[in-house]
C-alpha cells in the first residue's frame, strides 16, 4: 500500500537538505561546507581505525571535493585580500594533508586536517555572529 518506506524516508531527507541550501544565506552556506568536510573527516578517522580502507578513502575524498572545490572556491581572492590568500593556502595545506593521510593510513594527518578546519569554522561562525549583531547581513 505505501510502498517502499526506506526509499520515501530518504528522499524526505533529501528534500529537507535541499531546503536547507535553498533557505540558507551564503554566510550559512560556507557553514555548512565546514560541517560536512568535517562529518567526512571524521567518518574517515572512524573508518580508519575500523580497517576499512576502501571506505576511509572514500570519506576522505569527499574531504578533499569540499574543502578544496567547495570552500576553496568561495573564496573571492580579488577582493578577499590578504585574508583569502591565507584562506587559500589553508585550504590547499589541508588538502595536502588529506591526501598524504590517505595515502600513508595515517590518522594524525586526518587529525590535523580537521582540527586546522575546526578553527577556520570557528572563527567564520564568530564572524557571522558578530555581522548579526551589528545588523548586517551575513
Amino acid at each position: 500500500m505505501f510502498g517502499n518506506t526506506r526509499a520515501g524516508a530518504n528522499a524526505y531527507r533529501q528534500m529537507g537538505v535541499d531546503t536547507d541550501v535553498l533557505a540558507a544565506s551564503p554566510h550559512q552556506l560556507v557553514t555548512m561546507l565546514f560541517d560536512a568536510a568535517l562529518r567526512a573527516m571524521d567518518t574517515a578517522a572512524m573508518q580508519l581505525d575500523a580497517g576499512d580502507i576502501e571506505g576511509k578513502g572514500r570519506s576522505i575524498g569527499k574531504a578533499i571535493e569540499i574543502v578544496g572545490s567547495g570552500l576553496a572556491a568561495s573564496l573571492d581572492l580579488a577582493r578577499g585580500g590578504e585574508i583569502a590568500q591565507r584562506l587559500s593556502s589553508l585550504y590547499d595545506y589541508v588538502v595536502q594533508r588529506l591526501v598524504e593521510a590517505n595515502i600513508a593510513s595515517d590518522r594524525a594527518g586526518i587529525d590535523e586536517a580537521r582540527t586546522l578546519l575546526a578553527q577556520i569554522r570557528t572563527a567564520w561562525v564568530e564572524i557571522g555572529h558578530a555581522a548579526n549583531h551589528q545588523g548586517v547581513a551575513a
